[in-house]
């Protein structure tokens, strides 16, 4: 057996092994208490905490991407639009800024 035949069936094995602990473990994760409030705030947090290093990291461009997406969102309270706003106003800003 080659040494590709032994890496696709290692990467193939982990593949499987990750989707079932996945099964697994989320059959015992509870639908109600404060596992259950903190797994649905947790999409949410992660996605502050990334526009946060943008941000901090970032100049001008990327302040102005966020002053965007903050208009966007109290207009109108759209998470998606929200998002794409943000995006697109940092490769406008980018491209021609």
């Amino acid at each position: 057996m080659t040494e590709t035949w032994r890496v696709i069936l290692g990467l193939c094995a982990g593949t499987f092994a990750i989707r079932l602990s996945g099964v697994l473990i989320g059959q015992r994760i509870p639908a109600s208490g404060a596992w259950a409030r903190g797994l649905r705030a947790l999409p949410g947090c992660l996605i502050v905490a990334l526009v946060a290093v943008s941000l901090l990291s970032g100049g001008a461009r990327e302040w102005g991407a966020g002053l965007v997406a903050l208009a966007v969102a109290v207009a109108t309270g759209n998470l998606p639009l929200t998002m794409a706003s943000g995006i697109a106003a940092i490769w406008l800003l980018r491209q021609f800024g």
